[in-house]
């Protein structure tokens, strides 16, 4: 009887909080999925992370082709993440990846939870289209999340007045993965401009000194030197997930650099044309959707699972729209199925998803419409518009 009572407790709980019914079921899913592959030993993404920052503090350099032929892949990350990271690398090997998986997970559930209170009524719906894309970057323990999750925080934070925090957090994206320091254009929107670009520029000092604990200042430029050849080096010796990459685009967007800074333009053209809109809560989530879609669909080195950022930037564009066309409808299921059902191995054959989103890149192409459908509603001013 005192089970019966427990489970209807439960029941009850769920049913008053779904937010909390969806962590659960999620988490459960995560904690599998960490210890299937921690068993199998098919968890190469945390090798890379904490053997480098093993050999970083024991004075090895971890960006060369050993390091890339002993662990099957590269190591991508500044030297400021061998510092950052040092408390998860310390821990045993068995632990290590339950900790980074269960905190990242639950890190970018609790950023879904505390978006603005004008998401309120669609949090739920938004974490629930996340769901099946966030598990596939737990699976693989990809570093995705926590740069999805950090754009988020910080927005809500700027969106809180809390822009000290804010900024903190997004330098630390910057100096680790570069992919947040498009965040910093959202300041413009926000009050104390000038404090917060200060602000900036002493934390992302900060942050980028951290490596001279363990080589000194005469080895820094050495050190950022040796992670900025390895980009490169990345970068030329496969294909990506971007439009860049998509066939038959491919052949003609061979100068991909002129082709980021063209589309990257066209943003910072429509964000200081919109100026005046700045004060306006749906312009900024626009804007910021915007900017988190250009850094994956435009990028040299984007795969599945960093959509994960450029998703989740969609989803702040999409639940601050006033009405839905037939068109924003059919891609954001088109999206939901491409992203999140085909690439899940138990949904769908490998080999459908190979085709589809492999070959045919028809995951790439939809998300380009709705990263143009983004831009042109940041571009156009919409009848009727939120304010804070």
């Amino acid at each position: 009887m005192a089970n019966v009572n427990r489970m209807n407790t439960i029941v009850k709980t769920f049913r008053r909080h779904p937010e909390l019914a969806v962590f659960v079921l999620g988490l459960i899913v995560a904690i599998v999925a960490t210890a299937i592959e921690t068993v199998r030993l098919r968890y190469a993404n945390y090798l890379v992370y904490t053997d480098s920052t093993i050999d970083f503090w024991n004075g090895v350099n971890p960006y060369t082709q050993k390091f890339v032929d002993d662990h099957g892949r590269y190591f991508l990350y500044t030297p400021v993440f061998s510092v950052l990271y040092w408390p998860i690398a310390a821990l045993p090997r068995w632990l290590g990846p339950f900790v980074w998986n269960i905190a990242n997970f639950t890190l970018f559930t609790l950023a879904v939870f505390t978006l603005p209170q004008q998401y309120d009524k669609h949090k739920v719906s938004i974490y629930l289209y996340l769901l099946l894309v966030l598990e596939q970057s737990v699976f693989p323990f990809q570093f995705n999340i926590v740069v999805a999750y950090v754009f988020l925080f910080a927005y809500s934070l700027l969106e809180r007045g809390h822009a000290g925090w804010a900024v903190l957090l997004i330098m630390v994206s910057a100096t680790t993965k570069v992919y947040g320091i498009v965040q910093l254009l959202m300041l413009l929107c926000y009050p104390k401009v000038l404090r917060n670009m200060c602000l900036a520029a002493v934390a992302g000092l900060a942050l980028l000194m951290l490596p001279a604990l363990k080589v000194g200042l005469d080895g820094l430029v050495p050190c950022y030197m040796n992670w900025w050849n390895m980009l490169a080096q990345h970068q030329s010796s496969a294909t990506y997930v971007s439009l860049l990459y998509a066939w038959p685009l491919k052949a003609v967007l061979e100068h991909y650099r002129v082709v980021q800074l063209l589309t990257l333009g066209c943003v910072l053209a429509v964000f200081f044309v919109r100026y005046r809109s700045w004060n306006q809560f749906k312009f900024r989530a626009t804007a910021l959707g915007v900017l988190m879609g250009w850094i994956i669909v435009f990028g040299d080195s984007s795969e599945t699972h960093t959509y994960l950022i450029a998703l989740s930037g969609y989803m702040l564009w999409y639940y601050v729209q006033e009405r839905h066309t037939t068109f924003d409808k059919v891609l954001f299921w088109a999206l939901l199925v491409m992203f999140g059902c085909v690439p899940t191995d138990v949904l769908v054959p490998t080999s459908v998803h190979n085709l589809l989103n492999g070959k045919l890149m028809i995951d790439v192409y939809l998300y380009a419409m709705v990263w143009c459908r983004m831009l042109w509603s940041l571009a156009r001013p919409a009848p009727r518009l939120i304010s804070v």
